[in-house]
């Protein structure tokens, strides 16, 4: 996996998970600094999928206040671009809102205020449960690796 941030391959995957969805309310939270560098949809494709399925989507820009330029590779050289307008536009499209988290504090009370907004209630029927099954194996490795040594031990003996 590549180095970088797809905002788009990750909302576009989200969506792939709840449009068959029979919930009354299906919404996704977004939180991430904003800056989508890497990835094959772009945020806004991403964003026109989610507004066709009825998904909301809440953006959570983290970092300090206020906007945060970054550099983008364009036709016509660097240019930089701010985080917050592709947040906002993002949960504009599909009827969410934007949010700033500038502390942990600040991100609890962003999640109760979008908890005060969603009150549907979704169940899921089953969760993976998953085995350690290689301890039988790696002891089993072991003795014959033991046994291994052993046997090149007393063979060494031998006349």
């Amino acid at each position: 996996i590549e180095d970088g941030t797809a905002i788009g391959n990750g909302l576009a995957t989200a969506v792939a998970r709840m449009q068959n969805s029979d919930a009354k309310s299906r919404v996704v939270i977004l939180l991430t600094d904003g800056v989508n560098n890497s990835g094959e949809i772009t945020p806004q494709t991403a964003a026109d999928i989610a507004k066709t399925y009825g998904i909301r989507v809440y953006t959570i820009g983290v970092g300090a206040n206020g906007t945060a330029p970054y550099p983008v590779m364009t036709p016509w050289g660097v240019q930089m671009q701010n985080d917050e307008n592709l947040l906002k536009n993002i949960a504009e499209t599909t009827g969410g809102r934007y949010f700033r988290a500038t502390d942990n504090t600040k991100l609890s009370e962003i999640y109760s205020e979008i908890n005060k907004m969603e009150k549907a209630r979704t169940t899921i029927d089953s969760f993976p449960i998953y085995k350690e099954l290689f301890t039988g194996f790696a002891l089993i490795a072991l003795a014959c690796l033991l046994l291994e040594v052993l046997i090149s031990f007393i063979l060494r003996r031998l006349p």
